[in-house]
């Protein structure tokens, strides 16, 4: 028996130098592309600029760049809104694909084909789809056209401060809704069909067997869904930068525009750097209670 040790032992450590040669350039990419920055930038919210410009010199400034973002109202408007703005658009975006993913699974005609239609818009870039929607809803476009023929005025979708974020929610759920729906799909296939057979039999409707059988079944995809769905919202860029520049009147300016605007637009390197370490600490801190609200129960 002895003699069988040392082999068993070369073997551990030969899995473990294959799995480290195959996990090592995952790491690598993981430590220079996002902990790295991600650090730079933590250290970068410490200090201040003393001039004007991305070359001014810095100095050490503690945390006065906290103390004056979040003495700024307009921050804290942004702040809120980025908050009120995932609290609206994660439910939305995850219900709609979980009910479009449960009629995918059905027996319906042409299933392929209408997962292929709701699909498509995952296909085209963020940038390119802002644009056609841009295009769709401006005062003149076809959706304002559609509105008019059916009796109702046009409406300033992008132009008014009380349709503007609602606008960018649309666009924002037109390309995610479809993205998710496939990791629901994949989740309610794995599910026994069985457990249906046996709620049919003992009479349970369609709705009961939802949420007492689906929904339980379906907790840990619902669980990635909901937090790669809340990430993708909170760093959302490109609908509030190309369709409205965080207008009309700040009404869809969200933390990631906040943080570009100050870097880039305002010279304000630190401060941005400080909107970003804000935001993600924010989003860390909702993706850890949905873990705690979901996580699975012996």
């Amino acid at each position: 028996m002895h003699p069988t040790v040392p082999v068993r032992h070369s073997l551990t450590r030969r899995q473990l130098r294959t799995a480290v040669l195959f996990l090592a350039p995952a790491v690598a990419a993981i430590v220079l592309l996002r902990l790295v920055p991600f650090l730079g930038a933590a250290w970068s919210t410490l200090f201040e600029r003393a001039g004007v410009g991305l070359l001014a010199e810095e100095r050490f400034a503690g945390f006065d760049n906290y103390v004056t973002l979040f003495g700024d109202p307009l921050f804290l408007n942004t702040l809120v809104r980025t908050i009120v703005f995932n609290l609206v658009i994660n439910p939305v975006q995850i219900a709609l694909a979980m009910a479009i993913a449960v009629l995918m699974t059905r027996r319906i005609p042409g299933r392929g084909i209408w997962r292929t239609a709701v699909f498509i818009p995952c296909t085209i870039p963020l940038v390119g789809s802002s644009i056609a929607w841009g295009v769709a809803l401006r005062g003149d476009g076809p959706v304002n056209g559609i509105l008019s023929a059916l009796g109702i005025g046009p409406q300033p979708f992008l132009t008014s401060p009380t349709q503007a974020l609602p606008s960018i929610i649309l666009v924002a759920s037109w390309v995610g809704i479809g993205y998710w729906m496939l990791f629901l799909i994949g989740g309610l296939n794995d599910i026994n069909n069985e457990v249906y057979e046996a709620a049919s039999i003992d009479g349970a409707s369609g709705w009961r067997t939802f949420w007492s059988i689906t929904l339980p079944l379906m907790k840990r995809p619902l669980l990635f869904v909901l937090v790669a769905d809340t990430v993708a919202n909170f760093v959302l860029f490109v609908p509030p930068q190309l369709l409205t520049n965080g207008g009309p009147e700040e009404s869809t300016t969200l933390l990631m525009f906040d943080a570009y605007r100050r870097t880039y637009t305002y010279s304000q390197p630190n401060l941005g750097a400080t909107s970003t370490l804000v935001l993600t600490l924010i989003m860390l801190l909702i993706v850890a209670i949905q873990f705690r609200l979901l996580r699975e129960r012996d």
